[in-house]
């Protein structure tokens, strides 16, 4: 294969992307418009055109099944030998290697889950929080962790960036560094802390970073808009201040803020990188027309400059469907029915998704394709390969491996094992016997592919445990239950978003303007996973004889051919409501700032500020005369940083004010107006000289 035999078949941005090779390159691709395609073909140009050896790549995908599909993908490129792995993997790949000879002795050993850990540490500080207290506790550490928060600064880290804990803050403080401590004196580390070190061993051992530089030096990091700081603390010391780079993003498709996630890296990267390639793509090959109109028309409001409006290629479909039902359970029985005539009517049960904001919504929708003889499953429930029968599975087709003779034939081996464990000729109505027959018949369908393609025994099991490494699980018979979150990524011929409700999307906890606009994006996930059929659906009360109270969602306004919702002004708010930290981002250089007081300044510390040093006098002057008056401390007015930043932005309104982080009514109501004259002085002053 030539190197420009690469670059066929792609479409003009496509191709723009391919022959990008030299970074750094951003590329905005919206939902359904070949990024993965594109990226592949830009890294198998760059190695097929000599600009760089295959093993100097470093691929970075956030899911394990993302990364076995971009290996896969470069393999039938002709470009075996790239690294495509996640962020936790790579660094624990180096964390491994390098830790006996930096550090000494046995490296860590990872933790799965914090659960475990964080029970012992609730022990340990007599504190017995509930399973869902628990997981919520664990959410607060693991935010913290990313956006490098340490125990001790939790308390003010959480109230400026207007978290809501879900226990007081000292005692998510407690309990992080109980958990730290314990996980320290037992030799783990999480997955936080595995970023953590791996970056800190190469800061710290200059050998170490050279070594894994020398290695890699070319970057591709997908899904760029849910990087969060710890991850780009990462990448930058991966990178040592090179910018052989490229980046893939949507920041239509930012949904993940909540953990830490910011688009401000994606977004910003032409500040970061002046000189940075940015190419779109926009051409949208998954979805209709008709799709593809829903979607755009929902981003059409959003509150953001960093829209991508799709061009859909495929031919017409169906119109969405919209439909309203008195209750939960008649929504969920109208779903079965829709799904059954969809089924009946040729789409494969695999190739359609019910979509929901929460988890807790699939129940009402088990118990309907239960009662309909609609075979489904949940995502996120387990991992396919972690199934008690697939594991039963694989270890007996493991041991027919190893005695099987050249001339055992593959599909009836595989289907006399299975039969053993459960297979049967006609599946079983529903429920688990359900599930379970589907995960075997699965097993049984691979077989007969491999089969077909020439395949034996041993070839089976190795192409099982490929999969199994990579999260690959073969298609499933079944309507997929999931929520919006777990369904990023993925597709379906058909898709039914179900309660699009307010209250549920946006969610209740949602309070402020990013956090609305963060169920917008969501809702356009769900929309931009449908191919062909796409059905969205509200129910007006909870359960029957209920109060119809409930209204579309808001998105939905001027949408559905019905009249728009009334103004939801009056809807009361809710109490204790769990809020969402939103990222500050340097004004220089877009970077995310962590530190507190380069958050309060606005900029790095590194970044050059412009301000009226005689203004930062007199405030300091004034701040003297306040404290001696009031018989205080200085720093209790306004610390020196605070004031710095006063001086930088010289606030003439209150908005301005308290947009300085650290800044609330309270000192707005006591120093704002001699804060206000001292700024209004020192610009009258510049604009006479």
């Amino acid at each position: 294969m030539e190197p420009d035999d690469v670059l066929a078949g792609l479409d003009p941005e496509q191709r723009e992307v391919a022959q990008a090779v030299r970074g750094p390159v951003c590329v905005l691709a919206g939902a359904g418009t070949g990024k993965t395609r594109a990226i592949t073909h830009r890294i198998a140009h760059a190695v097929r055109s000599g600009v760089v050896d295959a093993q100097s790549v470093l691929a970075v995908t956030f899911t394990t099944r993302a990364a076995g599909e971009l290996r896969q993908r470069l393999r039938q490129l002709g470009t075996p030998g790239v690294q495509a792995r996640t962020f936790h993997a790579a660094a624990l790949r180096q964390l491994t290697y390098f830790w006996p000879r930096v550090i000494g002795g046995d490296p860590p050993r990872v933790i799965e889950s914090k659960l475990p850990l964080l029970i012992d540490a609730c022990r340990s500080v007599r504190k017995n929080p509930d399973r869902s207290e628990l997981r919520d506790i664990a959410s607060e550490i693991e935010w913290a962790k990313v956006t490098q928060v340490g125990p001790e600064d939790y308390a003010e880290a959480a109230r400026k960036a207007g978290r809501t804990p879900p226990v007081p803050a000292e005692e998510v403080f407690r309990l992080y560094d109980a958990y730290e401590t314990l996980r320290r004196d037992r030799h783990l580390v999480d997955f936080e802390t595995i970023l953590e070190l791996t970056a800190a061993v190469m800061t710290e051992h200059r050998e170490v970073a050279a070594q894994i530089r020398q290695q890699y030096r070319y970057f591709v990091v997908d899904e760029y808009q849910d990087v969060n700081p710890l991850q780009k603390l990462l990448l930058d010391t991966w990178l040592g201040g090179r910018d052989d780079l490229c980046v893939v993003g949507d920041p239509n498709q930012t949904i993940y803020s909540f953990t830490g996630a910011t688009p401000r890296y994606l977004t910003g990267f032409s500040v970061e990188h002046p000189d940075a390639a940015v190419i779109k793509l926009v051409r949208d090959y998954r979805s209709t027309p008709q799709v593809v109109s829903l979607a755009n028309r929902v981003l059409d409001r959003a509150r953001t400059p960093h829209k991508l409006a799709l061009i859909a290629q495929r031919p017409d479909g169906p119109e969405p469907v919209f439909a309203e039902y008195d209750d939960e359970p008649a929504e969920a029985e109208g779903v079965a029915r829709a799904v059954k005539k969809l089924a009946d009517g040729g789409v494969p049960t695999r190739e359609i998704a019910v979509l929901f904001r929460v988890n807790a919504q699939s129940e009402v929708y088990e118990q309907a394709f239960a009662k309909a003889g609609v075979p489904y499953l949940l995502r996120g429930a387990d991992r396919f390969f972690e199934r008690p029968e697939v594991r039963q599975a694989v270890v007996l087709l493991r041991g027919a491996a190893r005695s099987a003779a050249d001339d055992d034939e593959l599909a009836p081996t595989v289907h006399h094992i299975l039969a053993g464990i459960g297979l049967t000729p006609e599946a079983p109505g529903g429920g688990k016997a359900r599930e379970k027959w589907e995960s075997l018949r699965a097993l049984a369908d691979l077989a007969e592919d491999l089969a077909a393609e020439g395949g034996d025994l041993p070839a089976f099991v190795a192409e099982l445990e490929r999969r199994a490494s990579e999260q690959h699980a073969p298609p499933v018979e079944g309507v997929t239950l999931a929520s919006l979150h777990a369904a990023k990524g993925l597709e379906w011929d058909a898709v039914f978003l179900v309660g699009v409700t307010d209250g549920m999307m946006p969610i209740i906890y949602a309070e402020t303007p990013d956090q609305i606009e963060e169920e917008r994006r969501l809702l356009y996930v769900g929309i931009t996973r449908a191919r062909a059929h796409l059905a969205l659906s509200w129910a007006l009360a909870r359960s029957p004889g209920g109060r119809r109270s409930r209204r579309p969602s808001r998105f939905l306004d001027g949408l559905t051919g019905r009249p728009a919702a009334q103004s939801r002004a009056s809807s009361p708010a809710p109490k204790d409501r769990r809020a969402v930290a939103a990222p500050v981002s340097c004004r220089v250089c877009a970077k995310t700032l962590v530190a507190a007081a380069e958050q309060k300044l606005g900029r790095c510390a590194g970044c050059p500020a412009d301000y009226d040093e005689a203004l930062l006098e007199r405030l300091k002057a004034w701040r003297t005369g306040v404290a001696k008056e009031t018989k205080v401390p200085t720093y209790v007015i306004f610390t020196d940083v605070t004031l710095q930043a006063i001086a930088e932005r010289s606030p003439t309104s209150e908005q301005d004010l308290l947009a300085i982080t650290g800044i609330g009514r309270v000192k707005l109501e006591r120093y704002g107006e001699a804060v206000f004259a001292l700024c209004r002085a020192a610009q009258d002053q510049t604009e006479d000289a």
